[in-house]
């Protein structure tokens, strides 16, 4: 038990005072925490705590003691989860200190991310009252004038109403009533699709293309127009023109317009388009001259002829080739003919040597024919559609190569300017990370500095452990001086009592008193030996405590 407990009581040693472990641990954490008071003992509190200081040691211990109280009666007012008692921070238990420890920091850094946000826009409103910066002032000399302009753009591009209807409370459907006060507005937008239909209308048109049914999808959009053309016209008809649009179009004649065939509109304005493009082209041939003009007409002229030229040859390298694949489908009819007409008397001949022994074996070989045939089907669909798939990839390859070829000049002056842009950024940002690393180490040079400084908490605790060392030191010296000096005491009793022995002895004692001389020498050799006690007794005023050390058989009496 006595070992065990020596093994605990390492253990707890080892678990206390700032170089342990957790001691280490949690001062890392505050210091990561950006507390850099956590090497020391002192600071201010956020919660006051009152305490009177005085020199005297006993007194500032006695403050100590009452301070750790004080953190630990403040610690349930913060709400803390973990419980801790005053004897544990004075024995620097960081077993127990260190959970508080991390839940204060937890709550520091909390507090700082709540009041740093208020504080910065309390600091930017007081600094706002008192003071202007060069921005401000420019922003309200210009202020006045720009609410001005910004007030008259808003009245001149303000909505007018141009129509009135008249019948509106007999709109029920939401979308038909936004869609009518648009039109009040002069503003038309597309009625009766919304976005998920014309997301479906692209996605039809994409596979129409894709499958060559853009015919029909044409069809349908048409419809589409004509349809929402016929709605707009019913809901122009309910209205008449305000006020404001007095000499203008009615609603009736909007409606008229809008009425017309959506081809048959778009016909008008190419048409006019085109007379435009005419009358202007009159008009430069007057101002420049006849002569190039004409040159000019003569050039446009030839370049349609070269077009419609290389149109031609292309429309007629597709004739053959249509042609030839015609020549070639109806040569493998005729061979599929001929072959369908020898499997016909095949047949006629199964049938007339049919009989019900083989009818099961002609029923499989029947079905079997039926299947190769399905097959062979199957392989010249799929061999015609790789041909259609490979042409248009091949036509796809052509216009990439083309699109490429256009763009690799602005490409390659776009890729040497990202390149030279590239290079001078990482040439920048090399020598960013060279005095970046320059500091660092700066940094973590001055940190150790700083480091080998023992603060005030550390020297006390340094002096402490001294002190403890010089008296361990000094018991340790004590207690050998101790034992040296019981040794000679020891060692003079033995010679001592070697002697006492060697005169007793008989024969000695004998020779001793045969004369008054011998007699008289031997009584001095005793007053020798007693004189030589009392003066070793009188050199170590300790022996009887040193005598005392020993077991009860080696004592001296």
């Amino acid at each position: 038990m006595k070992e065990v407990g020596q093994v605990l009581g390492r253990d707890l040693e080892r678990e206390r005072g700032r170089d342990s472990p957790r001691g280490r641990h949690m001062t890392e954490v505050k210091m990561a925490a950006s507390v850099f008071a956590g090497r020391s003992r002192t600071g201010s509190s956020r919660l006051p705590v009152q305490i009177d200081v005085d020199g005297n040691e006993a007194e500032a211990r006695r403050i100590f003691f009452a301070l750790t109280e004080k953190i630990v009666a403040v610690l349930p007012r913060m709400k803390c989860p973990h419980n801790i008692e005053p004897h544990q921070i004075q024995g620097l238990d960081f077993i127990h200190i260190y959970p508080v420890v991390q839940w204060l920091v937890k709550r520091a850094i909390e507090t700082r991310e709540e009041m740093g946000d208020f504080i910065r826009a309390f600091s930017v409103s007081q600094f706002s009252k008192h003071y202007s910066t060069p921005e401000d002032l420019a922003f309200e000399a210009v202020k006045s004038k720009a609410v001005t302009t910004v007030n008259s753009v808003k009245d001149v591009y303000r909505p007018q109403r141009r129509y009135k209807r008249h019948d509106a409370d007999k709109l029920y459907d939401e979308e038909t009533r936004v869609h009518s006060t648009l039109l009040e507005y002069g503003r038309r937008y597309g009625v009766g699709r919304s976005e998920k239909e014309e997301e479906e209308e692209k996605a039809s048109k994409k596979r129409s293309v894709a499958a060559g049914l853009a015919g029909k999808e044409t069809e349908k959009e048409i419809d589409l127009q004509e349809e929402e053309e016929r709605r707009i016209k019913a809901l122009m008809s309910s209205m008449s023109a305000t006020g404001i649009q007095e000499g203008r179009l009615t609603a009736s004649a909007v409606g008229s317009i809008v009425g017309m065939q959506s081809q048959q509109i778009q016909q008008i304005a190419s048409e006019y388009a085109n007379k435009q493009v005419e009358i202007e082209q009159i008009e430069k041939s007057e101002r420049i001259g006849g002569a190039q003009q004409h040159k000019r007409i003569t050039a446009a002229l030839n370049k349609q002829i070269e077009q419609q030229h290389s149109r031609l040859i292309e429309i007629q390298t597709k004739h053959d080739e249509l042609h030839k694949a015609y020549l070639e489908t109806q040569e493998k009819l005729k061979e599929v003919q001929e072959r369908g007409a020898v499997i016909d008397k095949e047949m006629e001949k199964l049938t007339v040597i049919e009989t019900e022994e083989n009818q099961s074996i002609l029923t499989s070989l029947r079905s079997l024919v039926a299947l190769n045939e399905s097959l062979k089907k199957q392989e010249q669909e799929f061999k015609a559609h790789c041909k259609d798939e490979m042409a248009r990839l091949k036509d796809n390859i052509e216009h990439l190569k083309h699109e490429t070829d256009e763009a690799d000049s602005d490409d390659k002056q776009r890729a040497e300017l990202v390149n030279r842009q590239y290079e001078a950024d990482k040439e920048k940002l090399h020598k960013i990370r060279l005095l970046l690393a320059r500091k660092n180490r700066e940094i973590a040079l001055l940190q150790r500095k700083i480091d080998e400084v023992p603060s005030r908490a550390e020297l006390s605790q340094y002096q402490r452990r001294f002190v403890e060392l010089y008296n361990q030191v000094s018991s340790t010296h004590r207690e050998t001086k101790q034992f040296y000096t019981l040794y000679n005491t020891l060692d003079d009793a033995k010679r001592y009592i070697s002697k006492e022995v060697s005169i007793v002895i008989d024969e000695y004692y004998n020779l001793a008193m045969s004369s008054p001389a011998n007699k008289e020498q031997f009584l001095k050799q005793f007053e020798q030996i007693v004189e030589g006690i009392k003066q070793n007794r009188e050199k170590y005023p300790d022996y009887e405590d040193l005598v005392g050390m020993l077991p009860e058989r080696e004592k001296i009496t």
